[in-house]
């Protein structure tokens, strides 16, 4: 375990290097894509420091989130941003956001940068989950596998062997930015890395989350929660094709009926007798997702079949 050395009279993060190296990739490889793409950058050339701003932000938001029992401990950590206490998916997150508003001014959509942006969010992950490593964060549940280690450190609640699940989603990551490379390169419709990029990091997310042996957020579903998920977006789905063809009164009644319907859902939910099982709070985040990217795809090609 490697979580921190020391170079003079500095204390030097491991997880904190391994980001910077992210970071820096990330952005090259971001940029190079966004030229061959023919996209205007324009608005990150005039504010480049807005883009600075939102990713740090985001990205540190969302890791106190993650970790929030060693913040509630020690609120003042907070303030300490050299910890190594960031999240590079929440800043990458915090990014699509901003070209989310960004793009509704611009001739470009969305789905466009989201090609552009989640090959290099890949990239940057692998490096993210590298830094996971080695400082022992996000570590996995005891194992007797052969290549199971054992951490010394006080924050790792096991004493025996443990799977390596950062490196499982580092090699994962690894593996997908090239996949998705490779698909770039072949792809005849726009939104086609989106899809294959974050459909597989959803399913792999919620498959390699139950390795995981640290503290994480608990949320307890239940089997039907799925079914009603699928509904909602499959409901979603054909509200957003069929909404240019409705009348405002058509639409209103629709948003209502579908309001009343799932919202009367959650109410009545914690009264449903029905089995619940334990997931984490980032497997519920993968499957809401890979359902939201599945139906944002469809929806823009038929909206804009020529892309």
């Amino acid at each position: 375990m490697f979580e921190a050395f020391e170079i003079g009279p500095f204390l030097i993060w491991t997880h904190l290097v391994f980001l910077l190296i992210g970071i820096v990739l990330s952005t090259e490889f971001f940029l190079r894509l966004a030229q061959r793409a023919a996209l205007s950058l324009q608005h990150l050339e005039e504010h480049p420091l807005q883009y600075l701003f939102v990713f740090l932000i985001s990205g540190r938001a969302l890791a106190i989130i993650t970790e929030y029992r060693v913040y509630l401990k020690d609120p003042w950590r907070i303030l300490i941003v050299w910890d190594g206490g960031f999240s590079f998916l929440g800043g990458a997150i915090g990014l699509a956001v901003l070209l989310y508003v960004v793009t509704r001014l611009q001739r470009s959509t969305f789905l466009q940068w989201l090609d552009v942006l989640v090959p290099p969010t890949t990239l940057g992950l692998t490096f993210d989950w590298l830094g996971k490593l080695f400082s022992g964060q996000a570590y996995g549940r005891p194992t007797d596998v052969a290549w199971g280690v054992t951490y010394d450190a006080m924050h790792v609640r096991y004493a025996v062997p443990i799977h390596l699940v950062q490196l499982y989603y580092a090699i994962f990551f690894l593996l997908l930015t090239f996949l998705l490379l490779v698909i770039r390169k072949h792809a005849r419709r726009v939104g086609t890395e989106t899809l294959v990029g974050i459909c597989l990091m959803a399913v792999v997310t919620f498959l390699l989350e139950y390795f995981r042996g640290d503290f994480g957020i608990p949320v307890f579903a239940m089997k039907i929660d799925f079914v009603v998920l699928i509904a909602l977006f499959v409901s979603l789905t054909v509200f957003a094709l069929i909404e240019l063809k409705l009348t405002e009164r058509a639409v209103i009644v629709t948003e209502l009926l579908l309001a009343a319907v799932f919202g009367g859902y959650l109410m009545a939910r914690p009264w449903l007798p029905f089995p619940t099982f334990e997931l984490r709070f980032s497997q519920l985040l993968s499957v809401l997702a890979l359902f939201a990217t599945v139906v944002y795809v469809i929806v823009h090609r038929r909206r804009y079949p020529h892309l």
